[in-house]
């Protein structure tokens, strides 16, 4: 299995060294099953949380245009909608790049969009009802990662107590379901997923369940008990076997992880949302992992981090005081802040391009934990050592901005 894994990766990076011309835009933390890809982004796909009144009310994959040179630059050119409100939140590619599957924490939808027969106007093509009943009691899908010829989804949640008990499934990328991976006992809370195929490990974070997620903000805080439900712990699993090796205790829920992506770097990163910690996660000589908490992102509920393409530099959005951070992390084991922006009353998911030059960010968290205000998506550059401000997309008019994806013009032609 491992020779297999590598060998469908090589020829995924061959495939893009004949494909020439001019090349797909990706982001940083995108699965290492899909071709690693450069350049100009045309299009961000945002999956959008419906507001009753607003529009159709519907959930939405919204296409903003994200190329400077184009006349349309910086604004909405296509909303594609979904029937109903399902708590939209994250969505990921198929490694063929050929569809976009988008979940919803609510009811467990799942909906796949053709983003190759038009680039800027992705197409709704299948719709999912049945994740509950496939994989066995989970619910809220959330981390789409593509694996070869499948979907790797974690869940947040389960059916018969909506407690943050969980784990993962796999599907084909046609939507047959192949199994459910239930998270181990001792550590059974579900966030994010990624994968180093080189070390053959696989990272799990964990968060809380539908209980928690779907109550209002200021109604969960006050309630001692639900707030100490949310998970503590990072999972180190044997990738091809999908089997728990270890679990590193981290309290405060943590969420992302962003693996490095340099050859020979053996470490990854994760923010945690209670316990505001920066922390590292490492292999140690032994072959055994460890962690490190490398930076105190102040009391504001970090909630996305964003790692640069060459590992120098991680991005960090906290929700209660709508700030981005840059933290250099060009030694791993102590982060300096280098920069900080004030977005707005709250901040949520940050998107690098893998050319480490371009930075998205939007600021809707979760239908009952957002504050009153606008929705937007905000764009930054660096130029000069400094992040410049370049545009913001006003989303007030389609929904709440959550997930971002990047496409582009040349997507329809080369995986054709």
């Amino acid at each position: 299995m491992n020779k297999l894994y590598r060998l469908l990766a090589m020829l995924w990076l061959a495939t893009i060294a004949l494909m020439g011309g001019s090349a797909l835009a990706d982001e940083t933390c995108q699965s290492p099953f899909l071709p690693k890809v450069t350049g100009q982004e045309d299009y961000i796909y945002v999956w959008t949380l419906g507001i009753k009144g607003v529009a159709d009310g519907n959930d939405s994959l919204v296409t903003v245009d994200s190329n400077p040179k184009s006349r349309t630059y910086g604004q909405i050119i296509h909303r594609a909608p979904v029937p109903g409100r399902h708590e939209a939140h994250h969505a990921g590619f198929t490694d063929d790049r050929r569809h976009l599957w988008a979940g919803g924490l609510d009811d467990s939808f799942i909906f796949i969009f053709d983003v190759v027969a038009n680039p800027a106007k992705p197409k709704l093509i299948k719709t999912i009802k049945s994740f509950v009943k496939d994989t066995g009691g989970l619910v809220g899908p959330h981390t789409f990662y593509a694996l070869p010829g499948r979907m790797l989804i974690t869940a947040l949640s389960n059916a018969t107590d909506n407690s943050g008990r969980t784990g993962l499934a796999e599907y084909s990328n046609e939507g047959r379901f192949i199994r459910t991976i239930w998270m181990p006992k001792e550590a059974p809370y579900g966030y994010d997923v990624r994968v180093n195929i080189n070390l053959n490990r696989m990272l799990t974070s964990s968060f809380t369940g539908k209980k928690n997620y779907m109550r209002p903000l200021g109604e969960l805080v006050k309630d001692a008990s639900a707030m100490k439900e949310f998970g503590g712990a990072v999972v180190v699993w044997d990738f091809h076997a999908r089997k728990p090796l270890q679990v590193l205790q981290i309290p405060g829920a943590p969420l992302e992880l962003r693996w490095a992506l340099m050859p020979n770097h053996y470490y990854a990163f994760t923010a945690t949302a209670l316990t505001h910690q920066l922390v590292l996660i490492y292999l140690q000589e032994d072959g055994t992992w460890a962690t490190k908490a490398i930076a105190d992102l102040g009391e504001n509920l970090p909630v996305d981090i964003s790692i640069a393409p060459d590992d120098s530099k991680i991005y960090v959005t906290s929700f209660m005081d709508g700030t981005l951070r840059v933290y250099d992390i060009s030694n791993p084991f102590e982060a300096k802040l280098i920069e900080q922006v004030k977005l707005g009353e709250m901040a949520n998911m940050v998107s690098e391009s893998w050319d480490g030059t371009r930075i998205y960010v939007t600021n809707s968290l979760l239908s009952q934990w957002d504050k009153p205000g606008d929705y937007w998506l905000k764009a930054y550059a660096w130029e000069n050592g400094k992040l410049v401000y370049k545009f913001t997309t006003d989303f007030n008019s389609v929904g709440r901005a959550h997930l971002m994806n990047f496409g582009s013009k040349a997507l329809r032609t080369k995986v054709e």
